[in-house]
């Protein structure tokens, strides 16, 4: 039987064409393997909620990802099949997303009745930073980052919208503006109102009312990147012990399409050779 140069060239582009599939299931294999074998380590539920932004391959732009309704049913279902009592350990990596989504799983993991550890390996803004909130322990790297939970009408800040407004006459403002500032207003009462209810599950009301209008009325820009020492000083309450497994696993959840990126370097630890001692 004869092999042919067109043969060939039909086999190379079925592989080619395979060959992204049978890589993804692979991973796919390794993470399940990662997160069974953290939770056989700690005794937990381990619950993933990773967002990355994803580019189209054919028309090369971005689509960003965010907390929405079916994370927040994908979550709650995970809760719902985990004893009362087990941990949880939620690994966050998302930019926000939608109030009610990141709301419901924030409740959620309130109610839990046992130990919620949320680990931020990278970054858990706006609404990642509400579900946050809610946890028991939050176990960052030092240079990982919350955000602030300031709810957005539109493309402005409630907090500056309502700011505006208070600088005007009433007779100058119209009504689309004020209406939109009535709007924000309801907004960021309903968010200081629920982050206040979450943090005061842990720490006197008046205290978590004075950290949730901090964290939500404007006190810095929406995209600020809240470090592990600086959330800390705010009073939550923040470890720096992220385990080694946490970040392996965040190593499994690469770009799913990526264009060609400026930073390089060999993914192995390097240490410092010991010198020799003088004399």
């Amino acid at each position: 039987m004869s092999f042919s140069i067109t043969d060939a060239l039909w086999l190379f582009l079925i592989l080619s064409a395979l060959q992204p599939m049978i890589a993804r299931k692979i991973t796919d294999m390794r993470r399940l393997a990662m997160i069974s074998q953290i939770e056989k380590q700690r005794g937990s539920r381990v619950i993933l909620m990773v967002h990355r932004q994803e580019t189209m391959r054919l028309l090369g732009f971005p689509l960003v990802r965010y907390i929405d309704i079916q994370d927040s049913e994908d979550v709650l279902r995970a809760i719902r099949m985990t004893d009362d009592d087990m941990p949880l350990d939620i690994v966050l990596h998302t930019p926000g997303g939608l109030v009610l989504a990141a709301l419901q799983i924030a409740r959620a993991v309130e109610a839990h009745k046992g130990k919620v550890t949320v680990f931020v390996p990278h970054h858990a803004m706006s609404g990642g930073t509400l579900i946050a909130l809610a946890a028991d322990e939050i176990v960052m790297c030092e240079h990982s980052v919350l955000g602030p939970i300031d709810p957005q009408i539109g493309q402005y800040p409630a907090a500056s919208i309502l700011s505006a407004v208070e600088r005007k006459p009433v007779a100058e403002v119209d009504d689309a503006t004020l209406i939109l500032a009535d709007v924000a207003r309801k907004a960021l009462d309903q968010v200081i109102g629920a982050a206040t209810a979450l943090l005061s599950v842990r720490m006197p009301k008046e205290k978590a009312a004075a950290l949730a209008g901090t964290l939500a009325s404007g006190t810095w820009t929406h995209d600020y990147p809240i470090a592990a020492a600086e959330a800390a000083a705010l009073g939550l309450p923040v470890a720096t012990t992220m385990p080694e497994e946490v970040l392996t696993l965040m190593t499994l959840y690469p770009q799913p399409v990526r264009q060609s990126g400026g930073v390089e370097f060999l993914p192995v630890p390097r240490e410092r050779p010991a010198r020799a001692p003088k004399g």
